[in-house]
């Protein structure tokens, strides 16, 4: 969330003369929204050229389902196993990451699931899968209206999709009508590295793109950003307002990220650094039989932990030692996936090559204690 480091200087000047001067809703037309607009469709491909502005990731990608109800008539959703795309009603009835955990009660009426693309554990037969559920939709007189996806899955585990796997499900939804909605409400502004967005790396191009989470720097900010038949199809005379979303003090933050990305070389440094720990991170699983795995691109990876390298038995209890570790010793690391038992690395832009140095270092003392003395390779 803080993309550009924390309290960063120029965003809180930013921020500071902005509520200083004005702040309202956004039923007033402010420059700072045209400006922030103009830059941010910059870095998109020209066929995405309409941006609504919201508060949060879950508010942008509930935006995102309605405009695709709107635009093709149907309510059915085609999501992936354990994605999370926010926190309201309709985002929690596709989110497996919820509704198949403690608490859920099972996907949404409308929602029809894709098995996790896993390329460590499992090979799915994802093209043959994704035909049986719109062969399904068919059979039931129904028609899908949307595929969403994020661009690499971060509660499922930082699972790096298969190099054609949206190409090939983006082909046969949008054969059947529906729409494409890459979430990057996580990977999303150059964090990957090679690219500014994570959909680029599968040579994609949805029809509706989410953003939220850096886009401010941890100030209440997201986006919905969508090809122009889409929003013109969504004004259908139902007054789309949201109160704060894009207001000005909002906007201007924004900007300010967006800038700092730039001035910077925050996407260079996420490539430069993240290829780095991965190198060296790769070098402590031939010392620790612990890692099984270690997966991602730029400042957004993961690292999968096992009982044993060749039964892949996920080593859920030795993720959360680790993590508690790692915290007590002042770095903060966080677990996920199904089984709780893959470390997720994903540190703010400005992350220096001296920073990944401490976090290899911490890594392999933790590592080296006792607790994990049965996975020291002797």
């Amino acid at each position: 969330v803080p993309h550009v480091g924390h309290q960063h200087p120029r965003v809180i000047r930013a921020a500071t003369e902005q509520i200083e001067l004005l702040n309202t809703n956004t039923r007033y037309v402010h420059e700072a929204i045209l400006e922030y607009s103009k830059n941010l469709l910059s870095h998109f491909p020209e066929k995405l050229s309409v941006v609504h502005f919201v508060n949060s990731g879950s508010e942008a990608n509930e935006l995102a389902m309605r405009m695709a109800e709107v635009c093709t008539g149907s309510k059915e959703i085609i999501a992936v196993q354990n994605a999370y795309h926010g926190n309201t009603k309709a985002c929690i009835d596709i989110s497996g990451y919820k509704f198949d955990g403690k608490g859920g009660t099972g996907p949404g009426a409308h929602t029809h699931v894709l098995s996790m693309p896993d390329p460590y554990r499992s090979k799915l037969d994802f093209k043959n899968e994704i035909s049986e559920i719109l062969r399904s939709l068919e059979l039931q007189e129904k028609k899908p209206a949307a595929f969403i996806c994020e661009s690499i899955l971060s509660c499922g585990g930082q699972i790096v999709l298969p190099d054609d796997f949206l190409e090939e499900i983006y082909s046969q939804v949008r054969n059947k009508g529906a729409l494409c909605i890459a979430d990057e409400v996580q990977v999303g502004f150059g964090r990957l590295g090679d690219h500014f967005w994570g959909f680029q790396q599968q040579n994609v191009v949805p029809d509706i793109v989410t953003l939220g989470k850096p886009i401010g720097n941890g100030h209440p900010i997201a986006a919905v950003v969508c090809t122009a038949e889409v929003a013109e199809a969504f004004a259908n005379g139902m007054e789309y307002f949201n109160t704060f979303g894009g207001n000005p003090v909002s906007c201007v933050i924004a900007n300010e990220v967006l800038s700092l990305i730039e001035d910077e070389n925050l996407q260079d440094n996420a490539k430069k650094v993240g290829d780095y720990i991965k190198v060296e991170l790769n070098k402590m699983k031939d010392q620790f039989t612990l890692i099984g795995d270690v997966r991602g691109y730029g400042l957004f990876l993961g690292m999968e932990l096992v009982l044993d390298q060749e039964s892949k038995a996920p080593a859920t209890a030795e993720a959360s030692q680790l993590v508690n570790r790692m915290r007590e010793r002042g770095i903060l690391m966080s677990s996920d996936g199904p089984f709780n038992n893959v470390i997720k690395i994903k540190p703010p832009m400005c992350f220096s090559l001296a920073d990944a140095d401490r976090l290899i270092s911490e890594l392999h003392l933790v590592l080296s204690e006792s607790y994990f003395k049965e996975f020291h390779v002797q």
